[in-house]
């Protein structure tokens, strides 16, 4: 017994704790999901379809099977809902703060974790930011709830309508795009607020606070918001989230929507510039527009939100040190160069790699769903960059898919939930450093 817990503390680094954090988190909220309890008709639901679920809400995606609102229980709901959470936070962070609010004494190995966990670039001062992290959301989550709660008393009793409010909110800042709208149609998401300009601002305003990350809001809240003192991350961010913001805003607003009245316009292209951010949420059919808002749509899921936020994807870092790179090598520059500090090579190496499995994942399920299912690529792109990106957009084929394409785009939501990053150290050997380098030979590219 004592040499089996040797192994398994020699073996259990700490991205295969996070790993198996979530594939325990997974399972549970499936298992619990296939209770009776859960479904509003008393029966059980086939187990592909509560773990599909399961993992949509755990890896903060939002791609269901069922009408949240019509299949389950208030039970079900709230199974949904902690999973959203938890997986919001990240597993590590959770079982941290439970320790540390239990004054259990957090070790080394936990404090490494969470450092993983999170993105962090130290792990000095990792409790603290933890308290941080876990007390910010509660917050922002909390002051999200008593934006909504005025809108929700218009149609129920105060109970129901708190209710509402709470996991709409929980479901915008956790990135997750879970809703509850199902009373005024099926899989109809936010489109029967898509005029409602209060509605649209608050869960815009959840969106982006929980997709730039604490780790952000950290770095402006200690440097009171200068620009020019804040971390070199934090400026990438900052810089390329704003131009995600804008440039799709201007298609969607110029080309997409131009035929609709003013206010409904602007509504509609702020919000659909917005939620590709990995949140999932939509106030207008993804099934009617047009191929390019489809492929314009597919870019930003695939890039995602900040890294140690509640988003997926390749994270905007990446996006923005490849292009940099590009930038550079296109001009002959020796280094990579941003904001006056220099990248270094490991970052450019970790971004490129990731962009090419995010890619290539994409193509491979993109034309394995399509092939299954004798969708349109397009269609099945769609599908696998919402999943891959923990979006939750769908052009409304997610309910009907085979089991085969729903294992895929389960495998797809919990690999951009965890981080390929993440998901690589945990399954391979660590690097052993090379005792002697091979001779160079030259390869020409391009």
């Amino acid at each position: 017994m004592l040499k089996f817990r040797v192994l398994i503390q020699d073996n259990l680094t700490s991205f295969r704790a996070i790993l198996l954090g979530f594939i325990f988190l997974i399972y549970i909220g499936a298992v619990l999901l296939t209770l009776p309890a859960a479904s509003a008709d008393g029966q059980s639901v086939p187990f592909i379809n509560a773990l599909f679920t399961s993992a949509s809400a755990a890896c903060v995606t939002g791609l269901i099977a069922y009408d949240t609102a019509i299949q389950w229980t208030v039970f079900g709901r709230t199974v949904i809902l902690i999973l959203i959470q938890i997986g919001g936070l990240g597993v590590i962070t959770v079982a941290v703060a439970a320790m540390t609010l239990t004054n259990r004494k957090i070790g080394i190995l936990q404090r490494v974790t969470m450092q993983d966990a999170i993105s962090a670039h130290q792990i000095g001062g990792i409790i603290r930011f933890t308290k941080f992290f876990v007390f910010g959301t509660i917050i922002m989550e909390g002051i999200g709830t008593l934006c909504l709660l005025p809108v929700f008393l218009q149609e129920y009793a105060f109970f129901p309508a708190l209710g509402y409010s709470l996991f709409h909110s929980v479901s915008a800042f956790c990135n997750a795009g879970f809703d509850l709208m199902g009373m005024h149609g099926p899989f109809s998401s936010l489109t029967s607020y898509a005029s409602n300009a209060w509605v649209n601002v608050v869960i815009m305003t959840l969106i982006i606070t929980g997709g730039i990350g604490f780790l952000t809001w950290d770095d402006l809240l200690k440097n009171r918001f200068r620009f020019r003192k804040l971390r070199l991350q934090t400026k990438i961010i900052l810089t390329v989230t704003s131009i995600l913001l804008i440039l799709p805003f201007l298609y969607f607003f110029l080309i997409e929507f131009s035929a609709y009245p003013m206010k409904e316009r602007i509504l509609y292209s702020m919000f659909q510039s917005v939620t590709p951010r990995t949140a999932g949420f939509n106030t207008y059919d993804y099934g009617q527009m047009s191929e390019n808002g489809m492929l314009i749509t597919i870019f930003l899921m695939i890039i995602g939100g900040a890294p140690g936020s509640t988003a997926g994807g390749m994270k905007v870092t990446t996006i923005a040190v490849m292009m940099l790179t590009a930038n550079s090598y296109l001009h002959k520059r020796e280094n990579v160069n941003c904001f006056n500090r220099r990248i270094d090579i490991d970052v450019i190496h970790n971004a490129l790699t990731l962009m090419t499995v995010y890619i290539l994942m994409l193509l491979l399920g993109t034309v394995i769903i399509s092939g299954v299912e004798n969708i349109p690529v397009l269609t099945a792109m769609f599908e696998c960059a919402s999943a891959l990106g923990t979006v939750g957009l769908t052009a409304g084929i997610t309910p009907y898919l085979s089991p085969v394409s729903k294992y895929i785009l389960i495998f797809f939501m919990f690999f951009g939930r965890v981080g390929g990053t993440t998901l690589a150290y945990a399954l391979l050997s660590p690097r052993r450093k090379a005792a002697a380098r091979l001779p160079v030979e030259k390869v020409t590219v391009g």
